[in-house]
């Protein structure tokens, strides 16, 4: 088998010359279509560097206004183009920025990239987000959910099952075992999910949306101002439990952020106290599996976000009626 070709700052750097020539020839590039930046204004070689140091270098700044990425095998790179075609369908749903590609092609055999724009704004790592802001995710929710699954399975879009909270709730009941030896977590917290209400909220028939799947603080961009500008890293989407986007806020923003987003998106209890059951669960298994890499500062944080309280599972019974509240 030949093995994948590692990408480097010379490789980034020859592929953006070779899209910059054809733009200032007015010339299509490798995919067929105008490589121009915005702007029109060619470089001579604008500076490249990876976006995050010590990773793989699969996503580089380019200048001040792009973004490349480059997928390192094949099934990256249907995400990649998939991504290309599911963000263009997403984009008139969502009240955020969706990043715009510039071009793409191949740059390597059979490899795939896209060079972006790059949006304004902060990673949600760095920025809080706002009571406006969480109306941004409101709206990023409600927009998921109006996208029309058809449109999105013929992009390619896969459908996933809803995940087994019960199933979840046992890894995470002896994970949290090893976090309590170690003095990380109070392991009778779990206590409060019991097999009944895992249950009880289990996803309900019918219900599957196009999710996101991926909403980490990294790929949120938040204003300093506290509002979220944009929403990336479209790859993971899938058709499914739309409990999982509402999960990936608790982890990235905690749980009080997330239920109030998704309430405001219209969900009621029952799909908000599942996201944050999913994300409670995750972020036992999450830090009890760094821990043992000796990487845990990350986890940690994913884990004090989602075990944040929240008056909804409080005021909760789980033997009523789902209304939105």
């Amino acid at each position: 088998m030949t093995q994948a070709p590692t990408p480097t700052a010379d490789t980034v750097h020859r592929l953006v010359r070779s899209l910059l020539k054809d733009s200032a020839a007015g010339r299509t590039g490798p995919a067929g279509r105008p490589d121009r930046p915005e702007g029109g204004t060619v470089r001579s070689g604008p500076d490249v560097r990876p976006v995050t140091e010590g990773a793989e270098p699969t996503t580089w700044w380019v200048g001040t206004r792009h973004v490349l990425r480059l997928a390192l095998d094949r099934d990256a790179s249907v995400r990649l183009r998939r991504e290309l075609r599911l963000r263009d369908l997403v984009r008139p749903h969502v009240p955020v920025a969706v990043p715009a590609g510039v071009a793409h092609g191949e740059w390597a055999p059979g490899l795939a990239y896209t060079l972006d724009t790059r949006l304004p704004g902060g990673s949600g790592e760095r920025h809080d987000v706002s009571a406006v802001g969480e109306a941004d995710l409101a709206g990023v929710l409600t927009g998921l959910r109006e996208v029309p699954l058809r449109q999105a399975e013929t992009l390619g879009v896969p459908r996933a099952a809803p995940r087994s909270l019960e199933v979840l709730r046992r890894a995470a009941v002896q994970a949290a075992r090893r976090l309590a030896d170690a003095d990380e977590f109070d392991a009778a917290r779990l206590h409060q999910l019991t097999p009944p209400a895992a249950a009880q909220l289990a996803a309900q028939a019918g219900a599957a949306v196009l999710t996101h799947h991926a909403l980490t603080a990294g790929h949120l961009l938040v204003g300093a101002d506290g509002r979220v500008r944009g929403v990336l890293g479209w790859s993971a989407a899938v058709v499914g439990d739309p409990a999982e986007d509402i999960a990936g806020l608790a982890l990235a923003l905690g749980a009080p952020a997330a239920v109030r987003a998704a309430t405001l998106a219209g969900y009621g209890a029952r799909p908000c106290l599942r996201g944050l059951w999913l994300a409670r669960c995750d972020a036992v298994l999450g830090l009890a599996e760094a821990l043992a890499a000796q990487d845990a500062t990350l986890p940690r944080t994913r884990l004090r976000h989602a075990w944040e309280p929240i008056l909804l599972e409080r005021v909760t019974d789980l033997g009523a009626p789902d209304e939105a509240l």
